[in-house]
């Protein structure tokens, strides 16, 4: 069963906003195709956020695990990224569990407001300045993703670099509407500091999902 962290309650579905069969845009494993599942629920409230759509569950249809694991080894992909919303906010033991079963890697995009549930092969931790990370994130996180919105996040960066393994890569991705008046400050920053790389959300300039 899956769990709604938050209030404890237990059930076989979880509200999904969208899923689809794609090209990761983002981070380490840019431009692998990747089916995606997005959840819906979110309260960290990104004011910049893209899929502000997605912060209510309740607009959201209760989908089964089971079909939504259906849906995502029929793709043909490989890789499945579970995002959201905050898919945190839910017990997620049982859709990752179904997931392995069928042989299917499970990816996760989370802000590390809530602990981890499941069972993970990529731990994409992105942190939001609106609600302050679990500390049990620093641990499992695979890879460490900033969205630069102004000069102060890069000090901001540093700090969750310097709480993660050290074997986390480390991205720094500028915040879409910013994008030309961060890029370039990026650029330097990366270039004085190698051991980030940059991040871009190179989906959006192919115009797919």
């Amino acid at each position: 069963m899956a769990t709604n962290q938050k209030s404890g309650i237990l059930n076989s579905e979880l509200p999904l906003m969208e899923d689809f069969y794609t090209i990761q845009g983002e981070g380490f494993y840019q431009g692998c195709a990747a089916y995606f599942i997005r959840l819906g629920g979110c309260d960290v409230g990104c004011v910049w956020c893209d899929v502000k759509e997605s912060w209510d569950a309740d607009q959201h249809p209760k989908v089964s695990v089971e079909e939504m694991v259906g849906k995502a080894k029929s793709s043909g992909s490989k890789i499945v990224v579970i995002t959201g919303g905050e898919p945190a906010t839910y017990d997620l033991t049982v859709l990752t569990k179904s997931l392995k079963e069928e042989g299917l890697r499970t990816h996760i995009e989370t802000s590390g407001a809530y602990p981890l549930t499941g069972s993970w092969d990529w731990v994409c931790f992105s942190p939001k300045k609106f609600k302050v990370p679990h500390s049990s994130i620093y641990p499992l996180a695979d890879e460490l993703k900033v969205i630069v919105y102004n000069k102060s996040d890069f000090a901001w960066a540093e700090e969750f670099a310097g709480k993660v393994r050290p074997e986390c890569k480390l991205f720094l991705q500028p915040e879409w509407s910013k994008e030309k008046e961060m890029l370039p400050l990026i650029i330097d920053y990366v270039k004085k500091n190698p051991g980030w790389r940059i991040s871009l959300q190179v989906h959006k300039y192919m115009n797919i999902p």
